[in-house]
């Protein structure tokens, strides 16, 4: 298969979703719990730009021509690097898929790609649409299983050439060591954060309670880049909190598919209670409970938008990843003592700055080490624009021109030239 026909097949598997977009939205919020209006009117849009943009790249990956210092002639290629095993997590199921195998199949790979047991259906409902659009058997192959089994024998399988994995800092461990016992396969890692959001004292307050507020609540608090660390300087940080906990109490929890339902359920039952357990954590460290603490009503994985306040850098609730709905709010004097706060994690996936001086986010966004650092917005994931973290939030880079070198190999040729017109 030529590049060009790989770029039409994923350009017609786009257009296939796109007329199937309304089908994919419910699934996905059946699949997830996610609101619908989130998986129609953002998430499904996003899907489908992402095949947009790995279609263009596919017919444009080329090596180089290399100068050398004698007579010879050098090239490299850039080769596709055979069978790539992906593991994808549950919380975001139809983008995360678009990660993986929009530049996989780009290069002309082949894939074996698990998804969470949790949240099978969309990626089996897109395979489906991909063969409609041409893709011959055997390129795209979707297993459903779980991880101690069927993603233990993805990562160790002699015959797969390259392992993507986005999860758990923990589970990504595992990954990583499964590939080097079995063939040192290359692995690249999306995995765990605990982002700062930094509120500087210039802020317009209620405008950085809105972001803030989507940056930890968005997609039930599931987001391995959520701004999970509130830092807000001491000289907004009542009037902060005030309206914090105000906007978390108008937060609108419930049926998913209900129009202007902003949170959803959890995952499942293990994430539910795992949620909760870290709230009482929270309580039982002495930090302020705002708003929240609890469930939602007596059915279904619904959690309260919890604010706490007082949050110490040393508490649980201010160092794990949490990955619900809970928003911790520390506070800060200076900007070198919030740098140093910030970046004393063992993550490094993300971070997000709210100020009015160009000069104070410049500061910060050098400072902080985290692969993304959104200025005065959050959570914006363009296509093109590399996303991947510092320390143990994982190894490489997912999208843009960054994610093709996940999915190549780089062979040096080189051939003698006799009597050379010129070098």
């Amino acid at each position: 298969m030529t590049p060009y026909e790989r770029s039409r097949i994923m350009l017609r598997f786009a257009d296939l979703v796109e007329k199937h977009s309304e089908e994919l939205a419910a699934l996905e919020t059946w699949n997830n719990g996610k609101p619908h209006e989130q998986s129609a009117k953002s998430e499904l849009p996003m899907f489908i730009r992402l095949f947009h943009y790995y279609a263009g790249w596919a017919d444009k990956i080329h090596g180089l021509t290399v100068p050398a210092d004698g007579p010879h002639h050098v090239q490299t290629l850039h080769e596709p690097i055979g069978v790539a095993g992906q593991i994808i997590p549950w919380n975001f199921p139809l983008i995360m898929f678009a990660w993986k195998v929009g530049p996989a199949l780009a290069c002309g790979n082949t894939i074996v790609l698990k998804t969470a047991e949790q949240t099978p259906l969309t990626a089996l409902y897109v395979a489906k649409l991909f063969h409609e659009a041409g893709l011959p058997p055997g390129v795209l192959n979707v297993v459903s299983g779980y991880g101690p089994t069927a993603g233990a024998a993805l990562a160790s399988h002699m015959d797969v050439d390259k392992v993507a994995f986005t999860g758990s800092t923990d589970t990504g461990k595992i990954v990583l060591e499964l590939a080097a016992k079995s063939n040192l396969k290359p692995v690249t890692l999306e995995l765990g954060g605990k982002s700062p959001f930094i509120i500087c004292e210039d802020a317009d307050v209620d405008k950085a309670v809105e972001l803030a507020h989507f940056a930890l609540f968005f997609n039930q608090g599931q987001c391995c880049c959520a701004g999970s660390r509130t830092f807000v300087h001491e000289r907004v940080y009542d009037e902060f909190i005030e309206k914090a906990k105000a906007r978390a109490l108008r937060r609108v929890v419930g049926d998913p598919f209900r129009k202007g339902v902003e949170q959803g359920p959890q995952i499942d039952t293990e994430q539910f209670e795992k949620v909760l357990r870290y709230i009482r954590a929270g309580i039982e460290s002495n930090a302020t409970l705002e708003c929240g603490g609890d469930r939602l009503g007596t059915k279904g994985y619904f959690v309260q938008p919890t604010v706490f306040s007082n949050v110490m850098d040393d508490m649980l609730i201010a160092k794990d990843e949490i990955f619900g709905p809970v928003q911790s709010i520390l506070k800060f004097k200076d900007i070198d003592e919030v740098i140093r706060r910030a970046n004393n994690t063992r993550y490094g996936l993300a971070a997000g700055v709210f100020t009015k001086s160009v000069e104070t986010a410049n500061t910060l966004t050098r400072a902080l080490r985290a692969g993304t650092v959104w200025v005065n917005c959050f959570d914006v994931f363009d296509a093109a624009i590399p996303f991947g973290g510092y320390k143990m939030s994982g190894i490489g880079r997912e999208k843009g021109i960054y994610s093709l070198h996940n999915y190549l190999q780089v062979k040096a040729v080189v051939t003698p030239l006799k009597n050379p017109a010129w070098l």
